[in-house]
């Protein structure tokens, strides 16, 4: 009976619901070495541990950058020099080059997106990473899986969310808030033009733990029923919004910066970053990508 009632103690310590901006949200506290959700139904199929020197380029490739060009995304510019592997991690840095990066003539905020198109593009499974978030103002991480049938245009608004989705695991944008532990599940369908719609899953808040100086597990399960999203091993959230996605969805890890032609400017995360900011990584652990057996 005492041990039941520590097993329930420790359940309701470790995660409560807890009400946000007039919605619901999860509060989760550090878990130490979480366990994968639903483990004994899944086996591991790719991943990535980042153990080199370098960035392996048989599992990832820029996402919309690559060579030595420098592309303009939001606020800032993406190239894939500011990714780069030591002491086991993975490190997508953001910073400041008053001369544009390597002396481009582009002055501004530099940092990266990489994605897995055309390398490992899996259709359900559970897929998660483990990292420390990026400190700043005006910016935000975010681990999130996408089908081509959403960057191609409008997407097919009679299948919804069928045909493809944005599936955002989590974005890092509240930094600057008053409550900056927070993190924002999102899911995206019908492309991104004039019929695309959205809805946001939940805003869990991660308790005892800062997460942009301790790692922690960020997940979905993805199946025919939907996505169900985890921190730390724990439920955080679930969607079938559009119905979930039967079609292939590549992983994508990124960074980004408020605003729009390489010009930062204030959004949605606060800000805008200013020149004088820190310098921050988002520092990634691991990806791993299991399917249902």
């Amino acid at each position: 009976m005492k041990k039941k009632l520590r097993i329930a103690l420790a359940v309701v310590l470790a995660a409560a619901v807890v009400t946000v901006g007039g919605g619901l949200a999860w509060e989760i506290s550090a878990v130490k070495n979480p366990r994968v959700p639903h483990e004994k139904e899944l086996e591991l199929v790719w991943a990535d541990e980042f153990d080199g020197d370098t960035l392996d380029l048989t599992k990832w490739e820029g996402h919309g950058c690559g060579g030595d060009e420098a592309k303009i995304r939001r606020g800032g510019y993406w190239h894939t020099d500011m990714a780069t592997v030591k002491d086991g991690c993975l490190h997508i840095r953001t910073e400041y080059y008053p001369d544009g990066y390597n002396g481009n003539g582009l002055p501004g905020w530099y940092t990266c997106g990489l994605d897995t198109n055309g390398l490992f593009e899996p259709t359900y499974g559970y897929f998660e990473v483990r990292c420390i978030l990026p400190k700043g103002v005006g910016m935000w991480a975010a681990f999130w899986l996408l089908a081509d049938s959403m960057s191609a245009g409008a997407g097919d608004v009679e299948n919804s969310g069928v045909d493809g989705a944005e599936i955002d695991v989590f974005e890092s944008a509240f930094y600057e808030s008053k409550r900056p532990n927070r993190v924002s599940t999102n899911v995206h369908i019908d492309g991104y033009g004039e019929a695309h719609q959205s809805q946001n899953v939940c805003k869990p808040y991660l308790r005892f733990s800062d997460p942009y100086e301790d790692f922690n597990t960020y997940g979905v399960a993805w199946n025919e029923d939907g996505y169900t999203f985890y921190i730390n091993g724990l439920k955080t959230g679930h969607s079938d919004f559009g119905g979930a996605s039967q079609t292939p969805e590549y992983l994508i890890l990124s960074v980004e910066v408020g605003g729009r032609d390489g010009s930062p400017a204030a959004d949605w995360t606060g800000g805008p970053i200013t020149p004088d900011s820190e310098t921050t990584d988002f520092v990634i652990d691991y990806v791993r990508a299991y399917r249902y057996k």
